[in-house]
């Protein structure tokens, strides 16, 4: 009767062992929710952003017709216009965008670390029709994960280098001091 009561002491000492350094999933439904993409606004800024493809649904939507330079073919862009972020950010826009204000630019950054920069005055619809893109759709359906889900399109650069894949975040950086 002793040795039996030693086993169970020790198997019940195991299950907790295992139990504890292999927990039971139980929720295994969660597991299969892809993660919600997010896109920061920040820098100088009055009002940081943090946008969910939803959040982006709900803003005003644009779509652009713009050529693949490497397929040499039409793709269709929707999503909200970066001009229309800022402007949400409660970034200086049009007339209040003026003086030691325009060397102010915005850095936007992928998830590869890949950045690019735009001087602020050309993404203000009150200066230039830049048209550059938050885009959460190409031809219809969302972007692909090699290039999104979120991707900034700048249609008038003659070259697509200032297209960020897998964007993250928009960074405002205001006049020194």
């Amino acid at each position: 009767m002793f040795q039996r009561h030693k086993y169970v002491g020790l198997l019940s000492l195991l299950l907790f062992a295992a139990a504890t350094l292999f927990p039971i999933q139980r929720d295994l439904g969660a597991q299969n929710t892809p993660p919600v993409a997010l896109l920061t606004v920040g820098g100088a800024v009055p009002k940081p952003l943090s946008l969910s493809i939803p959040d982006l649904r709900n803003l005003p939507r644009k779509t652009l017709r713009v050529m693949d330079s490497h397929e040499k073919r039409i793709e269709v862009y929707e999503g909200v216009l970066l001009d229309d972020l800022l402007q949400e950010a409660g970034v200086a826009h049009g007339e209040t965008l003026r003086g030691p204000l325009m060397v102010s630019y915005v850095i936007a950054e992928g998830e590869d670390g890949y950045r690019v920069v735009f001087c602020l005055a050309e993404l203000d619809s009150a200066f230039v029709d830049s048209d550059v893109l938050v885009a959460d759709t190409i031809d219809g359906a969302p972007i692909g994960p090699k290039q999104g889900p979120l991707r900034l399109v700048a249609p008038h650069d003659k070259r697509p280098a200032r297209w960020v894949r897998m964007l993250k975040s928009i960074t405002v950086i205001g006049p020194p001091g």
